[in-house]
């Protein structure tokens, strides 16, 4: 084993869930008896077609779905502890989903929207907004390349901008890891090119990244595994080349298809 495998086994449980199933309105299963260990400094990527349960995976995570605790072997653990509370949690892991993205489309600027990560709050309302806070997101907004932003409306950003703030209020903690649910929902080509390069800086920077998403292309080269989720399972987990093959993918698409890669990205083809 090399030196650097033996850091990251060495290193501390980021999500360590066993025999995690979560049942949905008249009892559906919405996640069946999934089972992930993610460590600190990894970076990974969660893929899977539009009903795979992607969705209720990070809901999960962020306690908006509880799973049943009976099963035998059941653990549910962020961070090595089994209970959290948001303003614990915020600063080790940041997340940001479609879910929020909709809930910040309101008159807000982007300095707001990146402070309100302080208090995890919609709005600052009376909040009080000390001078390190709006040091720390000045710092944040220049690390992103989204100052030019910071007095314009989210009503008034295109879906790449906004999801770059989002991000800025998650990383307002500096936390350990960064959460992104479908990030590139609605962007065009350039605005999707522009996003990959972003989560690239802040995975270079030391934050680590989960990723979840049906698309392919989405996948930067810092992410070094990969897991295949369909009808709420975990179906392969591993090394980014040993689970990208054809076979693979055709069996979780449910079409033939082809990869394609070409400096570090992926796609796909029928």
């Amino acid at each position: 084993m090399t030196p650097a495998a033996r850091t990251r086994r060495a290193a501390p449980l980021l999500l360590d869930f066993r025999n995690v199933t979560v049942l949905k309105g008249s009892g559906r299963r919405v996640l069946d008896a999934v089972s992930i260990t993610v460590r600190a400094g990894e970076n990974v990527a969660i893929l899977g077609p539009n009903g795979s349960g992607k969705s209720s995976f990070i809901k999960t995570i962020t306690r908006e779905f509880y799973p049943l605790a009976d099963a035998p072997g059941f653990a549910f653990r962020i961070w090595g502890r089994e209970r959290w509370d948001v303003f614990g949690l915020r600063s080790l892991l940041g997340i940001v989903s479609n879910d929020l993205l909709h809930t910040f489309t309101t008159e807000m600027t982007g300095l707001e929207v990146v402070l309100s990560g302080f208090f995890s709050s919609v709005g600052l309302y009376r909040a009080n907004v000390t001078p390190a806070m709006r040091r720390k997101a000045a710092s944040v907004l220049d690390f992103l390349e989204v100052a030019h932003l910071r007095d314009r409306l989210m009503t008034e950003m295109s879906s790449g901008e906004a999801r770059r703030l989002l991000i800025g209020r998650a990383l307002v903690h500096d936390p350990k890891a960064l959460v992104l649910d479908e990030p590139t929902n609605s962007l065009d080509l350039h605005a999707r090119l522009r996003f990959r390069e972003l989560m690239r800086k802040i995975a270079r920077a030391g934050t680590s990244i989960l990723l979840v998403t049906h698309t392919l292309a989405d996948l930067i080269p810092e992410i070094r595994r990969v897991v295949l989720m369909k009808e709420g399972r975990f179906v392969a987990d591993g090394p980014t080349r040993q689970v990208l093959t054809d076979g693979n993918l055709s069996r979780l698409f449910g079409v033939p298809v082809r990869i394609r890669r070409r400096g570090g990205r992926y796609d796909l083809t029928g």
